[in-house]
């Protein structure tokens, strides 16, 4: 049974890759029915391929990768270059609240899709269109993937150590941008709910990338200081840095904010000395003699497991925690122990491993209900049953590769 907090809202969506889909999945989880609109002609690329690990899947239906994106949802499929399917398409649009899009601008207004048109459908439709840099401005027909969000938006630039080029981001940038796209689509409703009225949402990914660093925005507005790269260095803490530890590239994050809990550190270390060396016993001589101290401290985490290293620290009152990789946090025992992980029944990956909703609900859960959807697994339901095509119409329209 679906009780959870969007029980009763249907969500149409046009996306691919992962900033799309990831916030539909998100409404999914809170009990949206999301029903995903795709073509055989022109396939979201999460279902052939990982742009992450640079695996390439057999078939359309064997990506765990569009599997954890895409949980929940229902799939049809509709040719739009067909004046036949955008019509389909529009009369589901008529039944829905929601909308989404993200394909590159000007693209879907030319199929005869965009908000003005279906505004005239659905009076009271809530319709977001997701881009690299939004529906106007110069740059609004970029096309753009995460490492674009992430140089556009600033992240780049002040991410990896001083000597080293900006950083490359993957999937997390769109993760983010997705999980925006989501507060804004519930913002929304919370409107539609007070006043009736729908509205159009254009957002930019670059935007929700480059508010998320809203300090940098302040010190060069207040400042006039450009920040740079700087590793794991603070401006005023030190130590302040990943350490290694025991095992093949494991490490440790400490940070040390005041006197005593630098003295706690030289106490756990059993180097009471340090707590009088005239190098270490200001703030401003440890920030000095930073690149001295990390190698005191590398020396004493290297034997020891990192979360031993956590644990001791914590418990003497000094910031410490594991530097997780893939494999950490999988088997990380807090997030094993809060359920962060579910194995789900695939028809054709049989178990897959997939994350689940980052919220806990006391009266209105949010659940995994179902795998991925197949490729066009729901046309029978939503065109037959929902729509009222008869059986004799949707085969025709298959023939004519409109249902494809």
């Amino acid at each position: 049974m679906n009780n959870g907090p969007l029980a009763g809202i249907r969500v149409t969506e046009f996306t691919s890759a992962w900033a799309g889909p990831y916030a539909t999945c998100l409404l999914g989880f809170l009990g949206a029915e999301v029903i995903k609109v795709e073509s055989r002609r022109r396939l979201d690329h999460a279902r052939n391929l990982s742009f992450s690990t640079g695996r390439r899947f057999s078939g359309p239906n064997e990506s765990s990768v569009f599997n954890n994106l895409n949980l929940n949802k229902k799939s049809v499929t509709l040719n739009l270059s067909k004046p036949k399917a955008v019509e389909i398409a529009k009369q589901l649009v008529r039944v829905s609240d929601v909308v989404m899009e993200n394909m590159r601008p000007g693209v879907i207004p030319r199929l005869g899709l965009g908000y003005e048109v279906l505004r005239d459908i659905k009076s009271d439709l809530i319709y977001l269109s997701s881009s690299s840099c939004g529906q106007t401005g110069p740059e609004r027909e970029y096309v753009g993937y995460a490492p674009t969000f992430a140089a556009l938006g600033g992240v780049s630039h002040i991410t990896g150590y001083e000597d080293w080029p900006p950083s490359n981001f993957m999937g997390s940038m769109d993760l983010r941008s997705a999980t925006t796209s989501t507060f804004v689509i519930l913002a929304a409703l919370i409107y539609r709910q007070r006043t009736g009225e729908g509205q159009y949402i254009d957002l930019a990914s670059q935007e929700t990338i480059a508010v998320l660093a809203g300090d940098l925005f302040l010190d060069y507005f207040m400042n006039h200081r450009v920040a740079g790269r700087k590793g794991n260095k603070d401006e005023v803490l030190a130590p302040h840095n990943c350490y290694r530890c025991q095992g093949e590239d494991n490490w440790v994050s400490i940070a040390v904010a005041t006197d005593e809990e630098w003295q706690a550190l030289c106490r756990v270390m059993g180097k009471p000395e340090l707590m009088e060396d005239a190098r270490f016993s200001s703030s401003k001589g440890r920030l000095k003699n930073q690149g001295v101290l990390d190698e005191i401290i590398n020396q004493w985490t290297m034997d020891r497991d990192y979360y031993e290293v956590t644990k001791v620290l914590q418990e003497a009152g000094v910031g410490s925690a594991p530097s997780l990789s893939s494999e950490g946090l999988f088997q990380d025992p807090h997030l094993q122990a809060r359920g962060v992980y579910f194995q789900v029944d695939h028809p054709v990956m049989g178990k897959d491993w997939v994350v689940g909703p980052p919220w806990r609900f006391s009266e209105t859960p949010a659940r995994i209900q179902r795998h991925s959807p197949l490729l066009g697994e729901h046309n029978e339901e939503i065109f037959g049953q929902m729509l009222g095509l008869s059986g004799e119409e949707m085969a025709e329209l298959e023939k004519e590769e409109v249902i494809y």
